[in-house]
């Protein structure tokens, strides 16, 4: 009978793999790192400062991570959180388009600013693996092809959208085809959020010429799944379906429901990011790398919300029309440089992960 740890797990042969500092580990994506990280044999430290607007109450940790509660934008308290750590999985954000501009100051302290504390201090430590969570939203608008071939269309005009034409057009006014998107094309922020996010990337590629670093940039395409904040502005379209069907409501589909997203389930996210700790340990100095995380499959927000409400028992979901202008209309990913280079694989398909999340536990927010 093979040996096995008090918790009932299996003793692993595998050599300690040192301490993971998660920070934001308390959160969404975070916690479910936190655990896959548990699972691969890392010790395991969270830095999370449980703002209100992303937690409800205490957060539920597994009792073996070593929580510190403080902001990332703090120096000192970050450079204790880093005392004795091997790598860094960086997830702490403040997430989501916000409610309009005013926010943009919280943008760029969050998460411009605590990038650069922590690198700083990554810096002094003299560590030197990093994974830090970036996202879709750098490429904008996603990859068209058009009778001139493949083209980065312009934002869409705002008398399109009155008229309820939303697919991008080209310079000569022909509706665009979209298709997979790869991490070698143009990046292209579009809103405060995407800017703060390729930051990130950009300062997590100054840290690793400068440092001698290895970094991986993890570009999450539409995460879902159990312990997603609900009934907030910065949730995911995932999170605000759910709620509403729960309210006894039908989900509010904005444009005619045809955008296209490849929706990822957080566990698959997890697993992408122990992946990419793993490739840095291997990388020489003075690596950075970006990677897709999706899902591979294509599917449209208007399927996913039928598909919650169909699950759940719920009403059938409206298409209202409306739109924000910010909003990209199709961004789908090709993961296939995460699958090729480091050999992950999602595990759960669309249908079982909506499946799940139609009954999953919520994070209550306030």
């Amino acid at each position: 009978m093979s040996e096995r740890t008090a918790s009932g797990d299996p003793v692993s042969d595998e050599a300690p793999l040192g301490t993971l500092l998660v920070t934001g580990g308390a959160g969404f994506i975070g916690g479910a790192v936190v655990t896959a990280a548990l699972e691969r044999g890392w010790t395991v430290r969270v830095l999370d400062d449980l703002r209100p607007d992303v937690h409800g109450g205490p957060p539920t940790l597994d009792p073996r991570v070593d929580l510190r509660v403080g902001d990332v934008r703090d120096p000192a308290t970050v450079d204790r959180a880093l005392e004795g750590v091997t790598a860094v999985c960086h997830q702490a954000a403040k997430v989501g388009l916000g409610v309009d501009f005013q926010d943009a100051p919280d943008y760029v302290s969050t998460n411009e600013y605590g990038t650069a504390v922590l690198l700083a201090a990554l810096d002094r430590r003299g560590i030197d693996r990093l994974v830090v969570a970036s996202s879709m939203v750098v490429y904008g608008e996603g990859a068209y092809r058009g009778s001139a071939g493949v083209v980065r269309p312009a934002p869409r005009r705002i008398a399109d959208l009155d008229a309820g034409v939303f697919d991008p057009r080209d310079d000569s006014g022909e509706l665009l085809e979209p298709g997979l998107i790869s991490e070698d094309a143009p990046l292209d922020p579009r809103n405060v959020y995407a800017i703060t996010k390729l930051t990130q990337e950009h300062l997590a590629t100054s840290w690793a010429r400068s440092t001698g670093g290895r970094a991986a940039a993890l570009r999450y395409h539409n995460v879902y799944g159990p312990g997603m904040p609900q009934n907030t502005p910065y949730a995911g379209v995932a999170s605000l379906f759910r709620s509403a069907i729960e309210r006894g409501e039908a989900p509010r589909v904005f444009e005619d429901g045809a955008q296209r997203r490849d929706f990822v389930h957080v566990r698959d996210v997890a697993s992408a990011n122990i992946a990419a700790l793993d490739w840095t340990a291997g990388q020489p100095a003075d690596s950075f790398r970006a990677f897709n995380v999706g899902s591979g499959h294509v599917h449209t927000i208007g399927e996913m919300a039928s598909a919650l409400s169909r699950h759940a028992g719920g009403l059938e979901p409206v298409v209202t029309g409306e739109y924000r202008a910010g909003d990209v209309r199709h961004i789908t990913a090709s993961s296939e440089r995460l699958q090729r280079e480091l050999g992950w694989s999602p595990s759960v398909s669309f249908d079982e992960g909506m499946l799940e999340f139609a009954s999953a536990p919520l994070r209550a927010s306030v």
